[in-house]
């Protein structure tokens, strides 16, 4: 193809060329016959005065859309640059025109007769394909050419320097459509242009601003200029046929409604079709004499959006309208976006002309060297002279900087007008309505140019806004974009030919020829889809071994089949040349082993907790029964007695909690309060622990010490892998699994061999596969198979569709529907509801309780015990610090004496055993000795009270 268009390219240059040749053959000037060339000839015999006169060229087809407007503009101009005392002072300026025919032969013969005239500067054409000719020659000759009506990107390259587009560029154009597609989120367009320069040079540029959206053109239907009707109705016949209904409609003017007028009659101009024109539309309807009056027209375009130059609205434009609607001998009663460009086009010559000649710039002309009669030539090359200050005007125009009628006139670094913007139009009814605007500032918007240039640019895509649009068809819905081509083939789409696990997909002998769990979900879905589709599923595969579905993935990107529809998993390397569906089935790798039931150990009951945690239960038992005993040992009798009583007391008492079976009452409010908190802290203990217990000795056992794919993978032993599953590769390339150890089974029943022979007589270790095929065999094979470890990829299936298919979305919203109304739930019941494993399994450690799932009970315990103690102790010393015992009197249980504070020993000089034997009293005696002392104190006070009155 790329060899086809290079060919192509070289022939229509090679044209180009030999019509040049031809030209220079057959012209002779007939102002020069005779006519003896002298070095230079200028205007004036000082260098440095003005001219009285200079002559501008003005070349164009007269009898166009863009002729008619830009004809009556021109001389509109000319006469306001020589009524204007400020521009060009002292210099009249004189138009020379040439009508070009919508000819390129007559065109260029005509721009060679305008080059004799010594012309400063030529205005036009407006022919793209003309302007690549004649740019060589203003080129040659040093004399700029401006342009209002050739947008051919092309014409901006340094090949052209002298060329100046005094207009919009298609580049602008072409991108401006490009972010239109983007906003209605089509993907595909078909590219209907004139085959000559401006049309496949406008629709190259087409495709480059689409690809950078991720779109594309699927299809380019160009037609020669002047084509019949009957060559356009045979090359929409076409088009109609294909996918993508969106049509970008890039002609001239003076032809393009013959296409509109051939899609009405083929009935493409109803709902469901996208017409986007390109500016020359615009052009056409507002040259116009009046709209309503020619609703013939409008009734072709109702529907289409179209581009128009943005002009800002200002009074200077409404005036000047005005007033070429005001002339007698027009040929046109209304006037296109051409005529204000064609306007600021002289004014732009004259601004630059009055700069140049301001700056001393010559407007002599020489002979060129080059061109000379040599043997007779009737040719008479010297009549075409070179302008001397040539370069020096050219770069005066590019830098002038004016506002003009059509806005601002400044040109960038590509000599290109700078903010290019466009008016998009929705035409309706009898005319049409503005949805939006489009510059390069800001892409897509409701506000206009003029505002947003006052603001920092913004393309983002949120900041993208259109009003509504009326399609063909007079609906508001935005078309789809696409339909299936009606060219009575039907999607081919490749089904795995599997020789296991056909619960999921299979051959089947009656229509559709294919069933299973992919295959209903995948007709459940285009059930759903408001749009048929014809289809015919094709069977992948010989039937005797699975499919490799990396060939099946290749084989529907290169277009060998449509779509595979399947257990087709979503990896990487398929996403990067096929489109998928949103999944419909979760997956992932998982590794399976066998299972037995495995005989309890005498010892399990030690199971439930680790060794730290048994010791450290314990140790709390020992210690909660010890802080109760003294909480409650000046309190309580039965926490009282001899030595060995007392420590046999705080054993009991501390395991009979164990099992809430303590016979011993507390009294004392500490001790009561602790051994709530003891009790409760127990209750869990003992429930986790009859939790765990009863799980381990219920519970079935791996039979192999693989734990996940981290043990697998660090082995040397075999392992299965399913006969065409990605599997194999992921294990190879991604986890270094050497090739050897990997053995390919081909059904359950391989499965079942090789994972009950072990590694050891000839089978595997594990079996690495997907989860949807590892769930069904655990469930056909009664649970004696189990997972271990996790998913160690996250995946899902898929329909699988080529790059760019339309389908792949449409299809993604369907599952997602299927998935919330429960059908998709529904048809997997009906092909996957088998026998459910829920047996849970584990290693020797995985049931043992640690002291980490209890360290907050013991920390909360104890912390009770310390304030307890606490609390218990600061009381004692209260106690024992406001009374000592009397060594005179006798010690015992009943009969304490004490003696008051004031006569006792200071407290840093009683012995520690006297301060145990203090502790050791039961609370009811120190509180009697407190009465008693407090009595005796009371006494003692009253008779030294009557003694001192006595003596007095």
């Amino acid at each position: 193809m790329e060899l086809l268009c290079f060919t192509r390219h070289c022939i229509k240059f090679m044209c180009k060329l030999l019509l040049f040749l031809l030209v220079l053959c057959l012209w002779i000037p007939r102002e020069v016959v005779g006519r003896t060339g002298t070095t230079t000839i200028s205007n004036s015999t000082d260098s440095y005065s003005r001219p009285s006169v200079l002559r501008i060229g003005a070349l164009f087809t007269f009898n166009s859309v863009i002729g008619r407007s830009a004809r009556p503009a021109i001389m509109a101009a000319i006469d306001d640059v020589n009524a204007n005392t400020t521009i060009l002072p002292g210099t009249k300026l004189e138009v020379i025109l040439h009508d070009t025919n919508c000819s390129g032969f007559l065109g260029t013969v005509e721009a060679l007769q305008l080059m004799e005239n010594d012309v400063v500067v030529a205005i036009g054409p407006q022919s793209s394909g003309i302007a690549h000719i004649i740019s060589h020659v203003v080129n040659e000759l040093h004399v700029p050419l401006l342009s209002f009506g050739a947008t051919d990107p092309s014409l901006s390259s340094l090949q052209h320097p002298y060329f100046i587009r005094t207009t919009q560029n298609d580049y602008f154009q072409m991108h401006a459509i490009a972010d239109l597609v983007e906003y209605y989120r089509w993907s595909e367009v078909i590219a209907i242009f004139v085959d000559d320069d401006n049309g496949r040079n406008g629709v190259s540029a087409l495709g480059d601003a689409l690809a950078k959206k991720r779109a594309k053109i699927s299809y380019k239907a160009a037609f020669t200029p002047g084509a019949t009707k009957s060559d356009i109705s045979d090359l929409l016949n076409g088009v109609n046929l294909m996918e993508s209904r969106v049509y970008v409609l890039h002609v001239n003017p003076d032809s393009g409604l013959e296409i509109f007028s051939v899609a009405k009659k083929l009935g493409m101009m109803t709902s469901g079709y996208v017409w986007i024109s390109s500016d020359w539309l615009p052009s056409v309807l507002d040259s116009l004499e009046n709209v309503d009056t020619d609703s013939g027209v409008m009734n072709l375009l109702q529907g289409v959006i179209t581009f128009r130059h943005h002009t800002p609205d200002t009074n200077l434009k409404k005036s000047f309208i005005s007033r070429l609607k005001s002339l007698k001998d027009k040929d046109t009663k209304n006037f296109n976006s051409y005529a204000l460009y064609a306007y600021d086009s002289v004014w732009l010559a004259a601004h630059a002309l009055d700069v140049f000649l301001n700056e001393g710039g010559n407007t002599s002309f020489s002979s060129d060297p080059v061109l000379h009669n040599r043997n007779g030539s009737m040719l008479h090359l010297s009549s075409l002279r070179v302008s001397n200050g040539g370069q020096q005007f050219l770069q005066t125009i590019l830098r002038t900087n004016f506002t003009g009628i059509s806005g601002q006139i400044q040109f960038d670094m590509d000599k290109n007008l700078i903010h290019p913007a466009y008016d998009i139009l929705n035409i309706g009814g009898f005319g049409s309505r503005r949805i939006g605007y489009w510059s390069n500032h800001s892409g897509l918007s409701v506000i206009a140019p003029e505002v947003l240039y006052q603001k920092p640019p913004n393309t983002s895509t949120s900041n993208q806004q259109l009003y509504s649009v009326i399609w063909p068809g007079e609906t508001t819905k935005i078309p789809r974009g696409w339909v299936f081509p009606n060219n009575g083939k039907p999607l081919r789409i490749a089904v795995p030919n599997r020789v296991s696990y056909l619960e999921f997909v299979s051959k089947d002998k009656n229509p559709p020829g294919v069933k299973g769990y992919c295959i209903d979900v995948f007709e459940a879905a285009i059930n759903l889809l408001p749009y048929p589709v014809p289809r015919q599923y094709i069977l992948f595969g010989n039937g005797d071994t699975n499919p490799d579905y990396n060939d099946l993935a290749y084989q529907v990107s290169q277009n060998n089949f449509d779509a595979a529809i399947g257990d087709v998993t979503i990896v990487t390397n398929r996403t990067r040349i096929l489109d998928f569906t949103q999944p419909f089935m979760e997956s992932g790798l998982v590794v399976v082993v066998p299972v037995k039931r495995i005989k309890s150990s005498s010892w399990s009951f030690l199971q439930p907790f680790t060794a730290q945690m048994w010791c450290v239960t314990a140790a709390f038992f020992l210690f909660v029964g010890t802080v109760v005993w003294v909480l409650e040992h000046r309190h309580n009798t039965e926490f009282r007695g001899t030595p060995r009583q007392q420590i046999t007391t705080v054993f009991w008492f501390s395991l009979s909690t164990m099992f809430f079976a303590h016979r011993e009452n507390t009294v004392s409010t500490l001790g009561r309060l602790v051994l709530i908190i003891w009790l409760f802290v127990v209750l869990i203990i003992n429930s986790s622990y009859t939790a765990s217990l009863t799980s381990i000795l219920t519970v079935q056992q791996l039979s192999s010490q693989i734990e996940g794919i981290d043990s697998l993978t660090s082995g040397n032993q075999p392992i299965g892998i399913q006969e065409g599953s990605f599997a194999k590769k992921y294990l190879i390339d991604e986890l270094n699994i050497a090739p050897s150890r990997i053995v390919t089974l081909k059904n359950p029943d391989a499965y079942i061999d090789a994972l009950t022979r072990g590694p050891n007589n000839g089978g595997v270790l594990a079996i690495v596969d997907e989860l949807p095929y590892v769930e069904l065999f655990m469930s056909n094979t009664n649970c004696k198979f189990r997972t271990v470890g996790k998913e160690f990829t996250k995946s899902g299936w898929g329909f699988a569709f080529q790059r760019d298919s339309p389908l792949a979305i449409d299809l993604s919203t369907a599952i997602l529907q299927l998935s919330e109304n429960g059908d998709l739930q529904k048809i997997h019941d009906k092909w996957l509801l088998k026998q459910d494993c829920v047996v849970e399994f584990s290693d020797d450690e995985s049931y043992k309780l640690s002291l980490s799932s209890f360290w907050v009970l013991f920390l909360i315990i104890g912390i009770a015990c310390f304030i307890a103690l606490t609390v218990f102790f600061i009381k004692v010393m209260c106690q024992y610090n406001k009374f000592n015992p009397d060594p005179d009197e006798e010690h015992g249980d009943d009969k304490v004496q004490v003696q008051p504070a004031r006569f006792k020993r200071p407290m840093l000089t009683t012995s520690f055993r006297e301060l145990m034997d203090f502790v050791d009293k039961r609370e009811v005696d120190i509180k009697d000795i407190l009465r008693r002392s407090k009595k005796r104190r009371r006494n003692q006070n009253s008779e030294d009270t009557l003694g001192e009155k006595t003596c007095s």
